[in-house]
């Protein structure tokens, strides 16, 4: 089970950075396959290994975000987000030696439990993201990287860009996929929620490859975010078509 827990509420964090000049300029960056942070989402990480322990102790000791951020070598030879735990790389590559995409984002602990077993349960909300300007030679076990805001800084606007975004066309579009899959969700929770909560949740959690989440990631807007989003849901239900079609052709006699 798990003690220690010290739980942060969102709303004690949003105002926490009114400006990108208040954001760390160096980074400690966690390397996640297939991980997709967006400003105010929230993503649950469970840490195991010392070096990522030692990454987290020292972010809450010294009240900094933590950079998540993708590596850009795909083959893992383990899901690393199945339980968002970090997965070994496929030719056993030590991570201090993959490069990195250039984009990230960082993210605040707000949720934060320690198991018997000596596991850090966490959750991160997002803040802000960032360019890696240089990766910096440390003593860390963990990696750093020297970063930039500016590209970014409506990211600290919560709600900017909403009236852009085709909110009809998402929902026409995830209820199409909803239904080929035989899925469900919560209408209600979904018609409650704003533009930019709606869209950065379904981009979080969708069953998206590594390139996809980093183009998710990098939209210049969340009106373009939308735009990828509805694409990739759309290639997903044409590809799934294809699949059903292909499965009732009728077989060839002789």
């Amino acid at each position: 089970m798990p003690d220690n827990n010290d739980t942060n509420e969102q709303g004690e964090y949003q105002g926490m950075f009114q400006n990108i000049s208040e954001l760390p300029s160096t980074l400690p960056v966690f390397p996640l396959p297939g991980a997709l942070l967006l400003p105010r989402g929230q993503l649950p990480l469970n840490i195991f290994e010392p070096r990522y322990l030692a990454l987290v102790h020292e972010a809450r000791a010294q009240n900094i975000p933590i950079g998540i951020i993708q590596p850009l070598q795909e083959r893992i030879s383990k899901p690393a987000v199945d339980t968002l735990e970090l997965g070994e790389l496929e030719d056993n590559t030590a991570v201090d030696n993959v490069k990195l995409y250039a984009t990230g984002c960082a993210g605040n602990i707000t949720s934060w439990a320690e198991t018997e077993d000596g596991r850090i349960l966490l959750v991160l909300t997002g803040i802000c993201r960032f360019s890696i300007r240089e990766e910096l030679e440390v003593d860390t076990p963990y990696r750093q990287c020297a970063v930039d805001y500016r590209t970014f800084k409506n990211d600290l606007n919560e709600g900017h860009g909403e009236e852009e975004v085709n909110r009809a066309l998402l929902l026409e579009t995830l209820e199409k996929y909803l239904n080929r899959h035989d899925m469900k969700a919560d209408w209600d929770a979904i018609h409650d929620s704003s533009n930019e909560q709606l869209v950065n949740s379904l981009a979080m959690i969708g069953p998206f490859g590594i390139r996809e989440r980093q183009a998710l990631l990098e939209a210049d807007s969340l009106n373009s975010r939308n735009n990828i989003l509805i694409g990739l849901t759309e290639m997903d239900l044409m590809e799934q078509g294809r699949h059903n079609d292909s499965e009732n052709e009728p077989s060839p006699t002789h």
